[in-house]
């Protein structure tokens, strides 16, 4: 069974993504691997006391990602009768999907146009951008 990678936000054209995927997964038996990623950079100067509150809420982020976007995104998968697992971590959006995608041995990387970030690129999205440019493997930006 071969992997796809999907990039999910908390968008509607992150949810048509996970449509498509769950459809192509269908018909070409893939596994489905539901990806959130909270960006994060590691390189910043903070005091001891700041790192530990940075922490907390990166453990805080990552159980509201799960359950406010990966229990719905894997519900789609789930009544489409696909074979899923969800992931959510830190760090740059489409580094981590692409290293991702190579752990998982993905054949196929789909993400929407645009993501719920705060600043939007007026016609596509600085990751799915960024996703073309630099990915290993096909990737499908879903309008």
């Amino acid at each position: 069974m071969e992997t796809v990678v999907v990039g999910v936000d908390n968008s509607d054209v992150s949810t048509r993504a996970v449509e498509f995927a769950v459809d192509r997964a269908q018909k070409n038996d893939w596994k489905v691997v539901l990806v959130h990623v909270i960006p994060w950079s590691p390189y910043s100067f903070q005091t001891p006391t700041e790192n530990e509150h940075r922490q907390r809420e990166k453990v805080n982020e990552t159980n509201a990602a799960k359950e406010q976007i990966l229990v719905p995104m894997a519900k789609i998968a789930e009544e489409g009768g696909v074979a899923h697992e969800e992931i959510v971590t830190h760090g740059k959006p489409s580094d981590t999907m692409s290293d991702l995608a190579t752990k998982h041995g993905a054949v196929h990387l789909i993400v929407g146009r645009t993501g719920d970030g705060g600043l939007r690129e007026a016609v596509f999205g600085s990751v799915a951008s960024r996703l073309v440019q630099q990915a290993k493997i096909p990737v499908t930006v879903v309008p």
